[in-house]
């Protein structure tokens, strides 16, 4: 077996990154090692040495085997789980296949990843499907997210309505925090409420066990924490919800048609498992796309138990990384990290339990409430647009790096993501370029257009 490579700047010999740049925001695209590399291209040259033999009975062997090796990851069976692009389109999946009726509700949350809120609307279009939205500003508690989230039921139930389902994050993107899944989840258990998580930042970032969740729908990206090419995404449905999935996005091959209507025509894909469940096949085939990234599930874990030493030692470089650079970012700027309210000293906060963490910029936006320290500068609301945007732009062709920088509840923020090949000296040199930044904004009194001159 290789011996293990130290984490930090040791490791990034084994991945494909440009030495001129320094890759702060694994969070939103990923990336995968070398060896992964070869395992994508190895699947690739077959597909295009013998086309129809590969896609036809090599792809569903292949497709099989990481299956087998991701529903081991999180303590599921394998027929409770396949393979969509991301976890966009796998939301929409489940979406799509639910029969809503006139009175049904979905439930989010302020904080939801833009695709999808704007995926729930387009379902309103389109069908009887009305939603319900929890909305908060951070900081907050997991238990007040909890609370909020039950004032929406109880207030939609008072209006005679069903809630439906719930759609809600494991860790949101911005701000970046973990959320009160595990308890969403049992909340949505015992109000009889589907639960549906998006788990983008799941896989290959927090230890994970379905097996004991059991939430009634799950998607996650491989292709974000766990070194798998780019798209692969993971959706788990469990074997008493399967009968609700009868379409994919697009509906190809698979499709299950309702009981009693014509007989369609058989796939074109023909299993050697005749104990295949028709979820399973539902998913083997949809369209002709290049699938190789779903078939480098196991070259990927091989990259991280061998290279890496295992999931436990990732995930906790990934926190410890992460909540170091987020104080030592806060400390450089003056500011505060995203975390609970009034947290006590010596007590962990449960929203920083993850590989990505928020940190205040020290730049209030014009029309919020409460103090502001005089170092700070005060961001008229019409500039908080082109202020981002030269953030990120400046960060990216001068700086050769990227981290995103938003808005929030009358704030700018940025958030980190942790990743084995980085290190603390990489946000000591980050937390240095954005007090640079932040001091160069400050000195034109945020005035943009002075600095895009």
């Amino acid at each position: 077996m290789p011996c293990a490579t130290p984490f930090g700047r040791p490791m990034r010999k084994h991945f494909l990154i440009d030495p001129d740049f320094i890759n702060l925001n694994h969070g939103s695209f990923g990336t995968y090692p070398t060896t992964v590399r070869a395992a994508l291209r190895g699947f690739q040259d077959e597909a295009e040495a013998r086309p129809d033999p590969f896609i036809r009975y090599t792809s569903p062997k292949a497709l099989d085997i990481s299956r087998e090796a991701i529903a081991k990851m999180i303590n599921v069976p394998r027929h409770e789980c396949v393979f969509v692009k991301n976890a966009t389109t796998g939301v929409e999946t489940i979406l799509q296949n639910i029969p809503f009726q006139p009175g049904d509700v979905i439930i989010y949350f302020e904080t939801i990843y833009g695709a999808l809120e704007k995926g729930i609307l387009s379902h309103i279009e389109s069908t009887p499907l009305q939603a319900r939205k929890v909305q908060y500003q951070c900081p907050i508690s997991h238990d007040d997210l909890v609370e909020k989230f039950l004032d929406v039921v109880r207030n939609t139930r008072a209006e005679e309505l069903n809630v439906k389902i719930a759609l809600f994050d494991l860790v949101s993107s911005l701000p970046a925090m973990r959320f009160p899944f595990e308890e969403l989840t049992d909340v949505c258990r015992k109000e009889g409420i589907l639960s549906l998580i998006d788990g983008a930042h799941g896989i290959g970032h927090i230890p994970l066990d379905l097996g004991t969740l059991q939430p009634d729908f799950f998607v996650s990206n491989c292709h974000k924490w766990l070194f798998v090419p780019r798209s692969c995404c993971v959706l788990y449905v469990p074997e008493h919800n399967q009968h609700l999935i009868r379409t994919t996005i697009p509906t190809s091959w698979g499709y299950i048609p309702p009981p009693g209507t014509t007989e369609t025509t058989p796939s074109i894909m023909k299993s050697d498992d005749p104990s295949k469940t028709p979820f399973e096949s539902l998913f083997e085939f949809v369209g002709t796309n290049d699938d190789a990234p779903y078939f480098c599930v196991p070259a990927a874990l091989k990259f991280r138990s061998e290279i890496c030493s295992g999931e436990e030692r990732i995930y906790m470089y990934l926190e410890s990384l992460a909540n170091e650079a987020a104080d030592l970012l806060a400390a450089v700027l003056d500011t505060d990290v995203l975390q609970e309210p009034n947290l006590k000293p010596g007590v962990q906060s449960q929203l920083r339990c993850c590989g990505m963490t928020t940190v205040r910029l020290p730049i209030a936006i014009q029309g919020r409430s409460g103090p502001v320290k005089p170092s700070y500068l005060m961001l008229q609301a019409d500039k908080v647009a082109p202020t981002i945007n030269w953030f990120q732009t400046t960060l990216t062709y001068k700086y050769g790096t990227f981290v995103p920088v938003f808005d929030h509840g009358g704030w700018l923020w940025t958030r980190l993501s942790a990743q084995v090949y980085l290190e603390i000296s990489d946000f000591a040199w980050l937390a240095g370029v954005l007090k640079e930044m932040c001091g160069e904004l400050k000195s034109k009194q945020g005035d943009i257009e002075q600095l895009l001159q």
